[in-house]
């Protein structure tokens, strides 16, 4: 399998950037100019003005997955790891790596959404029930607080740029939609509801659009190697486009992959 890293502009405008001969998954995007992707289970940075692979020490975490992002400010890596646990855990460490500071108590735990204002994270987690829903916790760690638990499945929680929404996709009766809701839990609305299963919705930094990647009808879970389209909407809802078709799914855009400045964001597209 071959791995493309590429950029992608809000008119469906791409440009691919690296090339490589296996599996990386599920770009970040740093304000000093540089992506974030995973690959056999450690954390690579990939400098825009010359890209390539370059390992992020991440301690005894090297089982980490794809749920990775970068803090607000730009300083704290945030990883979900299965070294020490055997399940998915989340933790945090300096940018450019360093010991990971254990934030979730339970397992599995997903990370997906940093709040804007740094104090918040939010992610998929299963517990007792082993249903998979969305909880907040202190990016410090902390004492979590159910989110969401109103679907068969929840995934793929992301911030709005302002704060005030967090976006995911919610399977009921098998159709995967994509949602929003307030970080108290309240005022859940629905924001796509067509044909298509629709996961991983990432708002702008800006605030004026939101990116998503939509699977053909029938489609269960979010495996990878099928066809598959990146769409945008208005940043508060409405008719949507596709930017894009690709081979992908599973390690596309798991993660927030914006550029800070709104005008690209970053998505993994594969060739078997």
């Amino acid at each position: 399998m071959k791995s493309e890293l590429c950029l992608c502009d809000t008119e469906g405008r791409t440009e691919k950037i690296l090339t490589y001969e296996g599996l990386i998954e599920a770009p970040n995007w740093h304000p000093a100019g540089y992506l974030i992707v995973n690959g056999r289970g450690r954390i690579y940075r990939v400098p825009l003005s010359a890209p390539d692979l370059h390992e992020i020490d991440t301690g005894f975490a090297v089982k980490c997955n794809n749920d990775h992002g970068i803090s607000p400010d730009g300083t704290r890596l945030v990883i979900s790891d299965s070294t020490r646990h055997g399940k998915s855990c989340i933790y945090t460490l300096p940018i450019d790596g360093g010991t990971p500071h254990q934030v979730t108590r339970a397992q599995p735990s997903w990370w997906h959404g940093w709040s804007p204002d740094g104090t918040t994270l939010v992610y998929a987690a299963a517990r007792g029930d082993r249903k998979v829903k969305i909880y907040r916790c202190p990016a410090e760690g902390g004492r979590e607080t159910l989110v969401c638990d109103a679907f068969d499945h929840i995934d793929g929680p992301d911030f709005s740029a302002d704060g005030d929404w967090i976006w995911f996709n919610g399977e009921r009766s098998g159709q995967v939609d994509l949602w929003r809701i307030r970080p108290d839990g309240s005022d859940p609305e629905r924001m796509t509801d067509g044909e298509t299963v629709d996961w991983f919705p990432h708002p702008s930094p800006d605030g004026a659009h939101v990116v998503w990647l939509a699977y053909a009808p029938g489609t269960q879970g979010h495996p990878g190697g099928l066809d598959v389209t990146l769409n945008i909407m208005d940043g508060n809802g409405g008719e949507g486009r596709i930017l894009t078709r690709l081979h992908g799914g599973q390690g596309t855009i798991n993660v927030p992959c914006w550029a800070p400045d709104s005008s690209l964001f970053a998505f993994m597209r594969y060739v078997p």
